[in-house]
């Protein structure tokens, strides 16, 4: 059985563990300046850590529990990481350069089952979910290539889009967010921390409840019930009405903009009439905290059915929003020159692997 992550811990758990076995609250702060402001990769580097407590940590659990496998870097300074896990599955984590800072995109499951039929994450069924040791493992991982590079640069950022449905893994999830934001530690504001679902209603509102204070993206890409299921199929047991009720629940709750995110296919879900059913759906009272990122479609091999839009269909759905007043955006590209598709890179290896 593998050694469990240090980075599973809140906290407020690493206080409890170590308390509970006679450490006081003092060396857990200690432990975690280590960990997210030193950023030291051994339990041995720990120099002022009481002998005893170093001992404890080792003997139960790891600092460095992901390999990296392959890694790809883009013209556009986009690096994409492939990571090889303890049990040998594998899962990427991608970090994007903007204007406005250094963005993360993290992995929470090893696989996907939502299914949606344009997307390379679901080529391979889900097997197991990541312990939110292992998603903030792979900020840690970023960060430490950051601090190799010795340019002083840190992730300010963070997306919860890679492969899998985050809120499939919704308590490893929460315990992650927990982590990243705190204060003690990396830091990372949640205004700049942005989880994304395929639209699970119940946990939508759940997490409204829980309010961690994060942005919420919901991937919607189609405007009405026999689209959606087709290139969707979790829309056969969450039709848009009962999502659209649970987001009408998150925004009442929480006051806090969201955002749906719409990939254009061409001649699929990109045309006029699909511009004007999205807007009659975003309605009036939901436009002043919604808005649609329109996302360009990067190609993966075996959806080969699925095309990118025209970049006149993109600028035509985008102007059709527009003029109904719904907020909209297009999402900028990254990555374009190296493996793009979410989930791509780890196909193509599992392949590679197979034909070998």
């Amino acid at each position: 059985m593998s050694t469990p992550s240090i980075y599973g811990f809140t906290l407020d758990q690493l206080i409890a563990w170590l308390g509970e076995r006679g450490h006081k609250k003092s060396r857990a702060a200690l432990v975690w300046d280590f960990l997210y402001r030193k950023r030291v990769t051994s339990f041995a580097d720990m120099a002022d850590l009481h002998a005893d407590c170093v001992k404890l940590l080792e003997e139960n659990f790891a600092i460095q529990t992901l390999a990296e496998h392959t890694k790809q870097v883009s013209k556009d300074g986009t690096v994409k990481l492939l990571l090889k896990l303890d049990d040998g599955n594998l899962i990427e984590t991608v970090m994007m350069r903007h204007k406005f800072g250094l963005s993360v995109c993290v992995t929470t499951q090893v696989g996907c089952n939502i299914g949606c039929s344009f997307c390379a994450s679901g080529l391979l069924k889900k097997s197991r979910d990541l312990t939110s040791g292992e998603i903030t493992e792979q900020i840690m991982k970023i960060q430490l290539h950051l601090d190799e590079a010795g340019q002083g640069e840190k992730v300010s950022h963070i997306v919860v889009m890679g492969i899998g449905e985050p809120f499939d893994n919704f308590i490893h999830l929460n315990d992650f967010l927990t982590t990243v934001k705190d204060h003690k530690g990396l830091a990372i504001g949640p205004r700049h921390i942005t989880v994304s679902t395929s639209g699970l209603a119940d946990k939508i509102r759940e997490f409204a409840d829980k309010d961690q204070g994060v942005n919420l993206a919901v991937s919607l890409h189609a405007p009405n019930n026999e689209l959606r299921t087709r290139i969707m199929k979790i829309n056969r047991a969450i039709p848009i009405e009962k999502l659209m009720d649970a987001i009408d629940y998150y925004l009442e709750r929480t006051n806090r903009r969201i955002t749906l995110e719409y990939i254009l296919l061409k001649d699929v879900n990109d045309q006029r009439e699909h511009a004007l059913e999205l807007a009659e759906l975003v309605g009036d009272r939901r436009r002043s905290l919604v808005n649609v990122n329109l996302i360009p479609y990067n190609p993966v091999d075996e959806h080969s059915q699925y095309q990118r839009s025209e970049n006149d269909s993109i600028k035509g759905f985008y102007d059709t929003l527009k003029k109904q007043g719904v907020s909209v955006s297009v999402r900028l590209e990254h990555g374009a020159d190296i493996d793009a598709a979410c989930g791509q890179l780890r196909s193509k290896q599992m392949n590679k692997e197979k034909a070998g």
